[in-house]
């Protein structure tokens, strides 16, 4: 079975820039092969050593000239169109006893790259896989620390071998630019470059990331000391300009460690869900890496993975008009502020508490905004099955800012209607007796044998779910960081052979 060939981007010089799958392969190959001057030395294979096995065949595949005169018949195409075909030969001789063949690029095979002209020959004949490595200009780019394009700007690649004329031509009529193969190529460089108005604007790179690495203001570069393995960037203006936020000022500000947002800042109520940052939404994500402050009941911030860049204001769970009112005072001085709830902020949580204080006069321009969050409900009915599958009711137990008569009433309603409730802040040292009262309340509207699922921790370390029924519901397996939800006349329990199941139907009474 003949083998493969592979032809191997290295990237621009510095080996550590050499992909994963690059390195994986040079050190599996049966043949490693290369490009190399007359010289003998191959940039490619320097760029790979440090990931060759050293028992491996080498085939160094040495070019007859560069850039001097031939006396071939052909002339110089016709002594590089000759090396080529039997280049290719010696590789397809390794291909063809079923040996596999890296064959070795500087930056990416197919950029430039000597590795074309053998895919070209040996292509029709055997399998060939390109492994694309870093360019020569995204290395400059990041040499410079200069992005090449921006929104709609166009970046065009141009060698320097083109006629000065044309190669102006191509200048003047883009806005980003990269040229290579400088080298001898340099003056006519140059020339265009200032043909087309654009030499102030470019920057020359040589040998981006190796240890020569040097960048320079193209316009005082010295022709005699251009290497080959340079290349001149022309950034787009839009690319290269300051933002215009980016004001005296806001250095200063920096300088001191502020922040730079002028006017109101704004205050982001984000709910993490029921666990770690598996149950993060994209947009809660979003909103926490770009905060400046986070406000929050400590357990809670301890959720969010710790930023130097940030200030945590924790406080006690009890404190909610208080920690808003933090919130709201730091967006007004221009912070960017998240307030961190567990589950949905929206639900029994801090949203409710932001806009309460927000609508005082003094924060009428603060900006508010919530995010919703995987709420403990859905996430315990999701563990279980589907008990919320029907109409349902969310209910507190929690008699700290209502009077427990009127949660006895709402669990008789819900009861009556028949609802599936799902019932929050359950039980508490402080609070140990509401959730036996509320069985006993429910048992007078609903049968003993009403299915009941009690969900600890969800999501978590600790997580812990059991099935129960309302007349053996024992409060003391519940505690503040369980939800029980009690099901409805129709909710089933079904024993399948993983473990149990229960849902709700989503029709009722037929």
């Amino acid at each position: 079975m003949p083998g493969v060939l592979y032809g191997v981007g290295v990237g621009p010089g510095d080996p550590e820039l050499i992909t994963v799958k690059a390195a994986r392969l040079i050190g599996a190959a049966d043949v490693v092969a290369y490009h190399a001057a007359r010289h003998g030395r191959s940039i490619a294979r320097g760029i790979a050593e440090p990931y060759l096995r050293g028992d491996q065949v080498e085939e160094a595949l040495v070019y007859p000239v560069t850039t001097e005169s031939t006396d071939h018949p052909g002339g110089y195409q016709g002594a590089i169109d000759e090396f080529y075909t039997a280049a290719a030969e010696r590789l397809a001789a390794h291909l063809d006893a079923g040996r596999d063949v890296v064959l070795l690029s500087e930056g990416d095979p197919l950029f430039y790259g000597s590795y074309m002209h053998m895919h070209k020959r040996l292509t029709p004949r055997f399998t060939a896989v390109v492994v694309p490595g870093v360019t020569s200009v995204s290395a400059a780019s990041a040499a410079l620390g200069q992005p090449l394009v921006e929104r709609d700007e166009v970046l065009t690649i141009l060698p320097g071998t083109l006629p000065r004329d044309e190669l102006a031509r191509h200048l003047a009529d883009t806005d980003s630019a990269a040229v290579m193969k400088l080298g001898r190529t340099f003056d006519n460089v140059r020339g265009a470059l200032t043909d087309a108005g654009r030499l102030d604007d470019a920057h020359y790179v040589e040998r981006a990331t190796t240890a020569g690495e040097r960048t320079s203001p193209l316009a005082d570069v010295d022709p005699a000391d251009v290497p080959y393995f340079s290349i001149a960037v022309i950034p787009g203006r839009v690319a290269s300009s300051v933002p215009s936020d980016m004001s005296a000022d806001a250095d200063a500000v920096a300088e001191e460690g502020g922040s730079t947002v002028t006017g109101p800042g704004e205050v982001v109520v984000v709910g993490t869900g029921p666990a770690g940052r598996d149950w993060l939404t994209p947009q809660t994500a979003a909103a926490l890496a770009e905060a400046d402050d986070l406000v929050g009941y400590g357990p809670y911030l301890d959720r969010v993975a710790p930023n130097p860049r940030q200030t945590r204001h924790a406080s006690d769970n009890r404190v909610e008009a208080e920690r808003a009112a933090l919130a709201l005072d730091l967006a007004a001085a221009g912070r960017r502020v998240v307030v961190v709830s567990a589950g949905d902020p929206g639900v029994f949580a801090m949203a409710t508490a932001v806009l309460e204080v927000a609508s005082e006069q003094k924060y009428t321009d603060v900006p508010v905004r919530v995010l919703p969050g995987m709420s403990a409900a859905q996430a315990v009915a999701a563990a279980v099955g589907a008990p919320l599958g029907h109409d349902h009711a969310l209910i507190s137990l929690s008699d700290r800012l209502k009077p427990w008569d009127t949660v006895t009433e709402r669990l008789v309603a819900a009861a009556k209607a028949d609802l599936v409730i799902a019932i929050y802040n359950p039980r508490s040292r402080a609070r140990p007796w509401q959730l036996g009262a509320a069985r006993d309340v429910l048992l007078e509207h609903r049968a003993g044998d009403t299915p009941v699922v009690l969900g600890r921790d969800v999501g978590g370390a600790g997580q812990r779910i059991i099935v129960t029924t309302l007349a053996e519901l024992d409060p003391e397996d519940v505690d503040m960081r369980t939800l029980v939800v009690v099901g409805s006349s129709a909710t089933r329990v079904v024993h399948r052979g993983a473990g149990t199941t229960v849902f709700t139907p989503r029709h009722y009474g037929t």
